[in-house]
Protein backbone atom coordinates (compact mmCIF):
# COMPACT_ATOMS: atom_id res chain seq x y z
CA UNK A 1 0.00 0.00 0.00
CA UNK A 2 1.38 3.37 -0.58
CA UNK A 3 -0.12 6.23 0.80
CA UNK A 4 0.50 10.02 -0.88
CA UNK A 5 0.53 13.23 0.47
CA UNK A 6 0.90 16.64 -0.34
CA UNK A 7 0.57 19.98 1.33
CA UNK A 8 -0.26 23.01 -1.12
CA UNK A 9 -0.18 26.63 0.03
CA UNK A 10 -1.76 29.10 -1.88
CA UNK A 11 -1.57 33.14 -1.70
CA UNK A 12 -4.88 34.89 -1.85
CA UNK A 13 -4.55 38.14 -3.55
CA UNK A 14 -6.96 40.93 -2.52
CA UNK A 15 -8.48 39.21 0.45
CA UNK A 16 -9.05 40.70 3.59
CA UNK A 17 -11.32 38.61 5.23
CA UNK A 18 -11.80 34.91 6.53
CA UNK A 19 -15.30 34.43 5.48
CA UNK A 20 -13.66 35.18 1.67
CA UNK A 21 -10.81 33.15 2.90
CA UNK A 22 -13.40 30.19 3.43
CA UNK A 23 -15.32 30.55 0.49
CA UNK A 24 -11.81 29.75 -1.51
CA UNK A 25 -11.22 26.98 0.82
CA UNK A 26 -14.41 25.36 0.31
CA UNK A 27 -14.44 25.37 -3.33
CA UNK A 28 -10.87 23.90 -3.39
CA UNK A 29 -11.52 21.22 -0.95
CA UNK A 30 -14.66 20.36 -2.67
CA UNK A 31 -12.93 20.19 -5.75
CA UNK A 32 -10.19 17.79 -4.92
CA UNK A 33 -12.52 15.60 -3.33
CA UNK A 34 -14.65 15.68 -6.34
CA UNK A 35 -12.27 15.36 -9.06
CA UNK A 36 -9.63 13.58 -8.18
CA UNK A 37 -11.66 11.46 -5.27
CA UNK A 38 -8.27 12.52 -2.96
CA UNK A 39 -8.84 13.41 0.97
CA UNK A 40 -8.46 17.25 1.36
CA UNK A 41 -8.64 19.52 4.22
CA UNK A 42 -7.53 22.92 5.63
CA UNK A 43 -3.87 21.88 7.67
CA UNK A 44 -2.57 25.39 8.95
CA UNK A 45 -2.49 29.17 8.56
CA UNK A 46 -6.14 29.40 9.90
CA UNK A 47 -6.02 32.54 11.26
CA UNK A 48 -4.19 34.43 8.34
CA UNK A 49 -6.48 36.10 5.59
CA UNK A 50 -4.06 36.14 2.76
CA UNK A 51 -2.44 32.40 3.13
CA UNK A 52 -4.04 29.44 2.53
CA UNK A 53 -2.71 25.62 3.08
CA UNK A 54 -4.18 22.67 2.15
CA UNK A 55 -3.44 19.07 2.82
CA UNK A 56 -4.17 16.11 0.36
CA UNK A 57 -3.97 12.12 0.66
CA UNK A 58 -4.77 9.69 -1.44
CA UNK A 59 -4.00 5.77 -0.50
CA UNK A 60 -3.01 3.49 -3.67
CA UNK A 61 -2.05 -0.25 -4.48
CA UNK A 62 0.75 1.30 -6.95
CA UNK A 63 3.93 3.71 -6.27
CA UNK A 64 3.30 5.04 -10.11
CA UNK A 65 -0.61 5.44 -9.30
CA UNK A 66 -0.27 7.43 -6.27
CA UNK A 67 1.98 9.99 -7.66
CA UNK A 68 -0.30 10.46 -11.14
CA UNK A 69 -2.94 11.17 -8.85
CA UNK A 70 -0.98 13.98 -7.00
CA UNK A 71 0.89 15.49 -10.04
CA UNK A 72 -2.89 15.49 -11.27
CA UNK A 73 -4.33 17.58 -7.97
CA UNK A 74 -1.21 19.99 -8.26
CA UNK A 75 -1.55 20.66 -11.97
CA UNK A 76 -5.21 21.27 -11.36
CA UNK A 77 -4.28 23.61 -8.42
CA UNK A 78 -1.43 25.41 -10.59
CA UNK A 79 -3.60 26.11 -14.18
CA UNK A 80 -7.51 26.07 -12.28
CA UNK A 81 -7.79 28.60 -9.62
CA UNK A 82 -8.11 32.49 -10.59
CA UNK A 83 -8.84 33.13 -6.70
CA UNK A 84 -5.25 32.06 -4.96
CA UNK A 85 -2.01 31.70 -6.48
CA UNK A 86 -0.05 28.43 -5.94
CA UNK A 87 3.42 29.06 -4.17
CA UNK A 88 4.40 26.02 -2.72
CA UNK A 89 4.25 22.29 -2.60
CA UNK A 90 5.62 19.82 -0.66
CA UNK A 91 4.90 16.05 -1.33
CA UNK A 92 5.79 12.18 -0.71
CA UNK A 93 4.89 9.24 -0.86
CA UNK A 94 5.19 6.59 1.56
CA UNK A 95 5.36 2.56 1.28
CA UNK A 96 3.32 0.83 4.55
CA UNK A 97 3.30 -2.56 4.93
Amino acid sequence: MYIGSCRLTFRLHGNDSLKGKRQVSRSLIERFRQRFNLAAAEVAAMDEHQRLVIGIACVSNEYSHAEEMLDKAVAFADNHNSEAELVDVERAVIAED
